[in-house]
């Protein structure tokens, strides 16, 4: 599937969830839409040592985001986010969902928030060293998803 492809269906779930998440009812539907989210989100950060995955990736983010990082410190910004990936991540270690962990809570005329674990892998070796949990704001509008606040805490060397 192209990104443009994968771009037009997530478009269409989100109209799809929209009402009911608009409504803060809980459904299938929304964290299916949420978890693709993320997934495709993540595939661009797996991928940042790209220019074009990193723009990728940039497009999953309010202009005004907040990232709050237990070591990091907080970015007030998506360009400065961006810096931090650019300068910190790309090429060096990828991002994995912990299957099953990921929770979606509808926010009543907003969005959602998703919560879940995360793990870090080198990317020399594929080795998941680090673990860490997550929280993430997405507000829909204008039939577009995108993270505006995040937090990223508990990093830990991974035991399993």
């Amino acid at each position: 599937m192209t990104v443009r492809a994968l771009q037009h269906c997530l478009l269409a779930a989100s109209f799809v969830v929209a009402s009911l998440a608009m409504a803060g009812e809980a459904s299938d539907d929304l964290h299916a839409t949420i978890a693709a989210q993320d997934a495709a989100a993540f595939d661009a950060f797996n991928h940042c040592d790209d220019p074009a995955q990193l723009e990728r990736h940039a497009g999953f983010f309010d202009a005004d985001v907040e990232f709050y990082h237990d070591t990091g410190g907080v970015t007030w910004t998506r360009e400065e986010m961006l810096a931090n990936t650019r300068k910190y991540v790309c090429g060096n270690f990828t991002r994995q969902l912990v299957p099953g962990s990921l929770q979606v809570h509808p926010v009543r005329d907003f969005g959602a928030i998703a919560q879940g674990v995360h793990r870090f892998c080198q990317a020399a070796s594929d080795s998941c060293d680090g673990i860490a949990e997550f929280t993430m704001v997405w507000r829909l509008r204008d039939g577009q998803w995108q993270i505006t606040r995040v937090l990223s805490y508990g990093h830990r060397p991974a035991t399993d």
